[in-house]
């Protein structure tokens, strides 16, 4: 994405619910001590921490295409060992952040900016992992082949991505934005069909001789607070729609309709809202 859209902050509001997939990915990943990790899509860093505690022998970097999510993983630094903000692309690192160095627990954490759809290692990956993020990558699938050949012998491609874009939130948000009052202004935002299943990666990636495990979760999440779809959205789906709107009446009138609409799709119960949210995983081998 050529703009940076995201909000840390926002992002972070829904930590525990959004980290589940990750931890349970990162549980399925068979490596013992990998010299080098790359978290590609690393966000604001605190899974990329999640990393170092897992492997904390190895060099770990957090990758991300959002100024502000590596500035929140550097402001995080503390107890993170040293975090480093560079532009992948242009190896410059930029003159007010620079590096520092906060202790020696996890001395090799580092984080870049960089475009994940550019980005090409300087030695073989023995952990290459991504959670919620090739879904923001157009034709992420063209680059899997390239990521493969980046991993080190007996290396792992490990990835989530959410799998839920035919789900009612978002054909609600797709309809809405290409509605009359919207359509010249949105209608382009929104992205539908980027994710392939479970058996597409798996049938392409062992096509590419790895040893593939793939398979899908629905996760009933139960969500509190008066409109906590529409939150949830605010973090991911609706950051390139927000970002077109300015803050003020049209902004808040478009999100008082999808409001109204999510709360008839997804009625609030007793106990919360309850928000089914499909995931798809992937682990790829390589040849040894």
């Amino acid at each position: 994405m050529s703009r940076d859209i995201w909000d840390p902050s926002q992002y972070q509001a829904y930590a525990s619910e959004r980290g589940r997939p990750f931890f349970e990915l990162l549980a399925r990943v068979d490596a013992d001590a990998p010299a080098y990790v790359v978290d590609l899509g690393c966000g604001p860093g605190d899974r990329t921490a999640d990393l170092a505690v897992r492997w904390p022998d190895a060099v770990i970097e957090g990758i991300d295409s959002s100024g502000q999510m590596i500035a929140e993983a550097q402001r995080a630094g503390p107890g993170r060992g040293r975090v480093e903000s560079r532009d992948v692309r242009t190896d410059q690192v930029p003159g007010a952040s620079g590096t520092t160095e906060q202790g020696a627990r996890t001395a090799g954490l580092r984080f870049f900016v960089g475009d994940l759809a550019e980005w090409v290692p300087d030695r073989p990956v023995d952990v290459l992992f991504s959670n919620a993020a090739l879904q923001w990558v157009p034709g992420h699938q063209r680059m899997l082949p390239r990521w493969v050949e980046a991993l080190a012998p007996g290396g792992t491609l490990a990835f989530s991505m959410p799998g839920n874009f035919g789900a009612p939130s978002h054909v609600i948000l797709r309809e809405l934005c290409a509605s009359p009052r919207w359509h010249d202004r949105l209608a382009a935002t929104i992205r539908h069909d980027i994710v392939s299943t479970p058996a597409e990666y798996l049938e392409f990636l062992g096509g590419l001789g790895c040893d593939v495990d793939a398979w899908e979760t629905t996760y009933l999440q139960v969500l509190p607070g008066a409109d906590p779809i529409l939150d949830w959205m605010k973090g991911t789906a609706l950051r390139p729609v927000l970002e077109m709107l300015p803050a003020g009446g049209e902004r808040k009138g478009f999100l008082a309709e999808l409001a109204t609409l999510l709360r008839e799709a997804y009625p609030r119960r007793e106990y919360g809202t309850v928000f089914p949210f499909r995931r798809i995983f992937v682990i790829a081998g390589s040849a040894r």
